[in-house]
């Protein structure tokens, strides 16, 4: 077989890689070991995971409605059920992908993919053959995995990452979750909602590391209401099966206290240790690349000593006809920038001048509430020396915000002092990540913070609070406008 472009990898990458190739009118070969396209993305990642969130956002605004009111008793669960609706929404999203690809008339071979040379691949289906496909380019968009440590590491079914944590089995009664980064927290606030007694443990000093400080202190408010233990400076030692559970060997410094969520007067070396059992636990501390595709030694492709293979602006590896796009080609690790990258490599394979830049990449924590930024960051400008100002305006003088009964944000403005420039936008609240897009097209623009007050934003909504934030660059009062330019 031979085709003019091989993507290896039917994730958010590659599938939009290979649509957007057929488009152009290429002829296009998408090889993946799932028999429809969609990836972890889809499979076991970004949208099972906001389904069940939702499922968790609905029993928690249940609970809470009787602040306002209105009793509706305690919600009868079954794990079942629940897992057979967030089955159903991934077999809609991957039927529609494969709809989508047929349409378009991509071939799709289900199979392990290995590099023969650098201009022919090896695919091995399911039947344990291995047919060759020679192409003249190819696009390498694997993916990822989930990270697990030696120390992490127990072979037991009570012990899961983010895939198994995903499958509902059952709802436990305890569940420790290991790492404080958006899976762990994401995964946490579902299994909390659904009555487990959650503890997370996070090794660095605060929950969403390298996140902006004001915004993790909305979430970890919530997250410390909701869970039964938040603790930072903390680290697993070890697992060990036991019965009725996992045993699970903690440490943190010796003059903390391991349940405050904070970290203590102790530090260096001396650090205290204790035990605890768990009926479930979740290790979620970052991801894997995957790199290690069989036969990559026989082409030029290079990586990193984190295993990201590298790349150029246009997406290209050492190897000239092959391309590397999404997790596989380096952090963020973020299903929308594998979106922007496979565009980027496909235009370039067509000839055409593209280059990935962006000046913003939107993060979303889809935890309740939601944590979402873009651009340059305050602690980013802090380690760089970079002299910044920052306007704040807190959802609590949010007229929306109280109607929902969630005055708990805050929306932040990054900005130039002496431009004006929007540099970088951070939010914390409920949705989020459905305002964060504004704030990207504002850096991405380089709007001022003048233009952005000057724009009407519909009331009562959240979205006035990036008007409001603008606003109070000039230090004015809400609704009070410059004259226009």
């Amino acid at each position: 077989m031979q085709t003019r472009l091989a993507v290896i990898g039917a994730g958010p990458g590659g599938y939009v890689a290979a649509f957007r190739a057929a488009d152009l009118g290429m002829e296009v070969t998408l090889v993946d070991e799932a028999p429809k396209p969609g990836g972890v993305c889809l499979y076991r990642g970004c949208m099972p995971s906001k389904a069940l969130l939702h499922a968790a956002r609905v029993l928690n605004e249940a609970r809470e409605a009787e602040r306002w009111g209105i009793t509706f008793g305690e919600p009868a669960i079954d794990p079942q059920r629940l897992r057979a609706w967030k089955d159903e929404v991934v077999a809609k999203l991957t039927g529609g992908l494969a709809f989508l690809a047929k349409q378009r008339g991509v071939r799709c071979v289900q199979g392990r993919a290995a590099f023969a040379d650098a201009s022919t691949l090896a695919v091995t289906g399911t039947d344990g053959t291995a047919s060759p496909v020679g192409f003249e380019h190819a696009i390498i968009a694997t993916g990822s995995r989930p990270a697990r440590p030696p120390a992490l590491t127990l072979d037991d079914p009570r012990v899961l990452d983010s895939t198994g944590a995903l499958e509902i089995d059952r709802i436990p009664s305890s569940l420790l979750v290991v790492g404080g980064g958006y899976i762990g927290l994401e995964l946490g606030t579902v299994y909390a909602a659904l009555g487990t007694a959650v503890t997370i443990v996070e090794m660095t000093g605060s929950l969403l590391p390298g996140a902006d400080a004001d915004l993790v202190r909305v979430l970890a408010r919530r997250m410390h209401a909701i869970a039964s233990a938040v603790r930072v400076n903390t680290t697993v030692q070890g697992l060990a099966p036991a019965a009725g559970g996992i045993e699970v060997t903690l440490a943190a410094p010796a003059g903390s206290d391991p349940k405050a969520g904070a970290a203590g007067s102790g530090g260096g070396s001396d650090r205290r240790q204790w035990t605890e059992r768990f009926d479930q636990v979740l290790v979620a501390v970052g991801r894997t690349p995957n790199s290690d595709i069989e036969g990559l030694e026989r082409t030029r492709i290079e990586r990193d000593d984190r295993g990201f293979i590298r790349v150029d602006a246009q997406r290209r590896t050492a190897e000239p006809a092959i391309f590397a796009i999404g997790d596989v080609a380096g952090e963020p690790m973020l299903a929308h920038k594998a979106f922007a990258e496979a565009d980027v490599a496909v235009e370039t394979i067509a000839g055409r001048d593209a280059a990935f830049a962006p000046r913003a990449i939107p993060a979303v924590v889809f935890t309740d509430p939601e944590v979402a930024w873009c651009g340059l960051t305050e602690t980013e400008a802090r380690r760089d020396g970079r002299r910044v100002q920052v306007a704040r305006f807190p959802w609590g003088a949010s007229g929306r915000a109280l109607t929902l009964d969630r005055p708990e944000g805050v929306t932040k403005l990054v900005l130039d002092p002496g431009t004006e420039q929007v540099l970088g936008v951070g939010i914390a609240g409920v949705g989020a990540g459905e305002l964060i897009a504004e704030g990207v097209l504002a850096v991405e623009q380089r709007v001022k913070a003048s233009e952005l007050a000057e724009a009407i934003h519909p009331h009562p909504t959240l979205s006035e609070t990036m008007g409001e934030a603008a606003e109070a660059f000039f230090g004015r009062s809400a609704h009070i406008h410059r004259p226009r330019r």
